[in-house]
């Protein structure tokens, strides 16, 4: 089906809630990648349609917070950018949802809230990276690059260490007692720690391809996400290399 058209011309504002719709470019070509884009500031969402779209990259918007849950669970995207603070619906009860119907989502937080905290609980309800407002047009085209990159792996792929198998397109990890679910977090470090089977694979490294390079270095959420794979998979399959970071014993 042909991409729907919309105006994003800076002498033509944006409506506070337009339809969703794709802006091709003159000079782009566009990519397979669709993202969605959930802001109820219309300034915000032309700023990154125009950036994104240059990019070649196929967007569609959500003016509300109950209208993007709404696109996000119904629609195909390859990421959703989601603000948190909107008026009609937090973005982290949107995290939650998104977690429970459609975890294989993909989510990238853009918000002015900066404070650590926030992030972690984003983070823990399945974001794959936050960023702050303000922010700058380089990094954002950065980080969506590499959260499409991260999800480039075929749906029925597996990757195997030992007797764990981990499964992309369910999100399950098993070793030889039945699938077992994984969040989204839960997923990206197992699969980075099976990427490195027998190696010490440092904290930082951890932070960097799960969480976002950028991300508190000083923060436990590595150690919490650790903790939670030992509870489903068994407390010898990770094992902690003291002042280094996790090795994988499979």
């Amino acid at each position: 089906m042909p991409p729907r058209r919309a105006d994003a011309s800076p002498t033509q504002p944006m409506q506070r809630n337009p339809p969703a719709k794709t802006v091709p470019l003159p000079g782009t070509y566009p990519t397979a990648a669709r993202l969605l884009v959930v802001d109820d500031e219309p300034q915000i969402r032309e700023f990154i349609a125009r950036a994104l779209t240059a990019a070649g990259y196929a967007i569609d918007f959500a003016g509300s917070g109950k209208e993007g849950l709404s696109q996000a669970t119904a629609g195909d995207y390859d990421l959703v950018i989601l603000d948190l603070v909107m008026p009609d619906m937090d973005g982290r009860e949107i995290l939650a949802r998104l977690r429970r119907d459609r975890p294989d989502q993909a989510v990238l937080v853009l918000s002015c809230l900066a404070d650590v905290t926030t992030k972690v609980d984003c983070l823990e309800l399945g974001a794959q990276d936050y960023l702050t407002k303000p922010f700058s047009l380089a990094e954002l085209l950065a980080r969506v690059r590499v959260r499409l990159r991260d999800d480039g792996h075929p749906l029925n792929e597996v990757l195997r260490a030992g007797e764990l198998v981990l499964d992309f397109g369910r999100l399950e990890a098993s070793i030889g007692q039945g699938p077992v679910p994984l969040t989204r977090l839960e997923f990206l470090l197992l699969r980075e720690l099976m990427e490195h089977v027998g190696q010490s694979v440092p904290k930082g490294q951890l932070l960097a391809s799960v969480w976002g390079y950028d991300f508190d270095p000083g923060s436990n959420v590595v150690d919490v996400c650790v903790r939670r794979l030992r509870s489903k998979l068994g407390f010898d399959l990770i094992k902690t290399v003291r002042g280094e970071g996790y090795q994988l014993t499979a």
